[in-house]
């Protein structure tokens, strides 16, 4: 079937309308009905066979599906550090404010992988330190099992500094990474079965150098993820549990 395109770009600006009036809400009645509209003329239907378009950096243009986010009246949305990445790094309570969310998407060394990491660009909003920036890297691969479909697994975390030159003011904030931090029941709890289930290594230190933290999951769970709409500037996913996020073309 022959693909309009110039009821794509009006399809497109409409979502994009409907993203600005609700502070990128993907569950706005408005949002859903454009997504639904734009998936019908979807150009692509088979994009996860798609290298060319699939591969490249992509920038979430919805709002963050982080569990327990606040909305900031800027537009922004604030969480806390443990909310980003599975209570793994501390101070797991301290206040963050996310600047940006970004997802390198390029072929493996493999060759038939690709990566799906999930890249936060944030800065502290704690009124007892400083603005400090930072960016949590959850790591992740993916690779096709349909036409639509791709199966996704996270692998572990990074959390790094953004400017190198400000590693002591780094340091003081998130040097302390220890196995032994004090944990809630439920948190504890948690560890463990992450711990037995997916072969997570926790955190054990800073790297000095580079002011990194990893964490690792050697049995990585798996997911799925519906690309509902791909072209050469929008990309439109549908996770498992009917997440739908919207990213651009970097």
């Amino acid at each position: 079937m022959a693909v309009d395109t110039r009821e794509c770009a009006e399809a497109k600006l409409v979502l994009r309308q409907a993203l600005a009036a609700c502070g990128g809400n993907t569950k706005d009645q408005a949002v859903i009905a454009a997504i639904e509209n734009l998936r019908l003329l979807n150009p692509n239907p088979a994009p996860t066979r798609n290298g060319k378009l699939l591969d490249n950096e992509w920038l979430l243009i919805s709002a963050p599906n982080f569990p327990g986010g606040d909305r900031l009246n800027n537009g922004k949305f604030a969480y806390t550090l443990g909310r980003l990445a599975f209570n793994m790094f501390q101070p797991t309570k301290l206040k963050v404010v996310i600047d940006r969310v970004l997802q390198p998407v390029f072929l493996l060394e493999n060759g038939e992988q690709r990566s799906h990491d999930i890249v936060v660009e944030f800065t502290t909003a704690d009124e007892d330190f400083g603005q400090i920036s930072g960016i949590v890297r959850n790591l992740g691969v993916c690779e096709p099992i349909s036409d639509t479909v791709l199966q996704v697994r996270f692998t572990g975390g990074i959390l790094a500094p953004q400017d190198p030159n400000k590693m002591d003011d780094w340091q003081a904030v998130f040097g302390q990474q220890r196995q032994n931090a004090k944990r809630t029941f439920k948190d504890s709890l948690m560890l463990g079965l992450l711990r037995l289930m997916f072969g997570l290594v926790p955190p054990q230190a800073m790297n000095p150098q580079t002011g990194e933290v990893k964490f690792i999951m050697e049995r990585s769970p798996k997911g799925r993820l519906e690309i509902l709409y791909l072209d050469e500037e929008l990309r439109i996913t549908c996770g498992e549990k009917g997440t739908i996020l919207v990213c651009e073309r970097q």
